[in-house]
């Protein structure tokens, strides 16, 4: 399975000057990005459900369209928060592009941080969760507890991956890793932002037990503020694995 993890920044480019700039012409150049990796599954962080810079489109059906992949996407803020009603920030989210089924999805909320959303994904034989942690460190602490709790009832092996906005250094994230028993696909610990000249380790992918890495890379390329990420992997299929019965579009308005 190869899994992509990409912060496109809205599909504005990496250089700040061009964050409220049309974006159409750079999504192009994500698009044939992406269709050279031939990702199974893509997570994707900043993106645009359709504000002025892409004239009302929605850049998260663009890009499955243009790949011929099931969509799942969401506002990042929570669903009564006040950052859903003001211009451009309502039409920001995080999204997966899967080419396989999508058997469920679940959107879950932080009770802390400004972006709240988590977006689980359920798959034949993998749990995959999309993050995108807080700026402020106390708020992104109590995410990452409220995010153990529920990575530990996950019934599959599981990926989590997103941008963890780990400023204060990987040692941030190393409670969790140790608590949860998840192995980081990055193990070098390489450099994600900026994506021109790269110092900061922000974007993770995470996995646990049951799946086995083959390849980790991190392409250089600065169609975004950030690199993307990589990872080829395989899941060890247990025989009794279970189904889950969980409803789609099962909202959790507040995350413990």
């Amino acid at each position: 399975m190869r899994f992509v993890l990409y912060n496109i920044r809205y599909a504005t480019g990496a250089k700040a000057r061009n964050f409220l700039r049309p974006s159409r012409k750079n999504l192009e150049q994500i698009i044939r990005f992406l269709r050279e990796l031939e990702p199974d599954l893509v997570g994707l962080i900043e993106v645009d459900q359709g504000s002025y810079r892409m004239h009302g489109r929605n850049q998260v059906e663009i890009l499955a369209d243009s790949l011929g992949h099931y969509h799942s996407h969401s506002i990042k803020y929570a669903e009564k928060s006040f950052w859903r009603h003001v211009p451009v920030l309502k039409k920001q989210c995080n999204a997966f592009l899967a080419r396989d089924r999508i058997r469920n999805e679940t959107f879950h909320y932080f009770q802390h941080g400004m972006k709240r959303l988590v977006i689980e994904l359920e798959l034949d034989h993998v749990v995959v969760y999309l993050v995108h942690l807080a700026l402020g460190g106390r708020a992104r602490h109590r995410q990452l507890a409220a995010l153990y709790q529920l990575v530990k009832r996950a019934a599959k092996p599981c990926v989590v991956a997103g941008d963890f906005n780990a400023l204060w250094g990987e040692r941030e994230i190393d409670l969790f890793i140790a608590a949860t028993g998840l192995q980081s696909a990055n193990v070098q610990g390489l450099p994600t932002f900026p994506s021109v000249n790269p110092n900061r380790h922000l974007d993770f992918v995470l996995y646990s037990e049951k799946i086995k890495l083959r390849e980790f890379s991190i392409p250089q390329v600065t169609f975004s503020d950030h690199l993307p990420l990589v990872v080829d992997f395989d899941v060890e299929i247990a025989h009794d694995q279970r189904e889950s019965t969980r409803e789609q579009h099962c909202y959790c308005p507040q995350l413990d």
